[in-house]
């Protein structure tokens, strides 16, 4: 596919992910996976026919390296036209440091809920 469809001035959202995951060399499969969606799901976002919740549109950036902002509105920082295998590691870092935050988040949510289960539980 190519960026040279990608015009900045008309960019949606949906055409700024999938110009961000060329650039980031992945595959729909790949990034879907990575994300925990299915590729029906992801082709879905970059056609712009559904958008992605805010947990999903975080994981994206990440694993992209691209900011939340530029995803949303086209402002700040995109993929870069030089971007070299060491940006991608560093991609990559940030990313992965990004699902981790996302994981202890969640853990947190999850352990609250099991310990409001439990006094709900032993209450009776």
């Amino acid at each position: 596919m190519g960026k040279d469809w990608y015009s900045e001035d008309k960019a949606t959202m949906g055409d700024r992910i999938a110009v961000a995951r060329e650039a980031a060399g992945l595959a729909p499969e790949i990034l879907a996976r990575k994300l925990g969606v299915r590729t029906t799901t992801l082709a879905g976002w970059e056609d712009d026919q559904r958008e992605p919740r805010a947990n999903h549109l975080r994981m994206i950036a990440g694993l992209l390296g691209v900011s939340l902002i530029w995803l949303l509105s086209g402002q700040g920082a995109g993929p870069s036209a030089d971007d070299t295998p060491g940006d991608r590691g560093k991609a990559d870092r940030a990313a992965a440091m990004t699902e981790l935050r996302g994981l202890q988040q969640s853990m947190r949510d999850a352990s609250r809920r099991l310990a409001r289960l439990e006094q709900l539980l032993t209450e009776g």
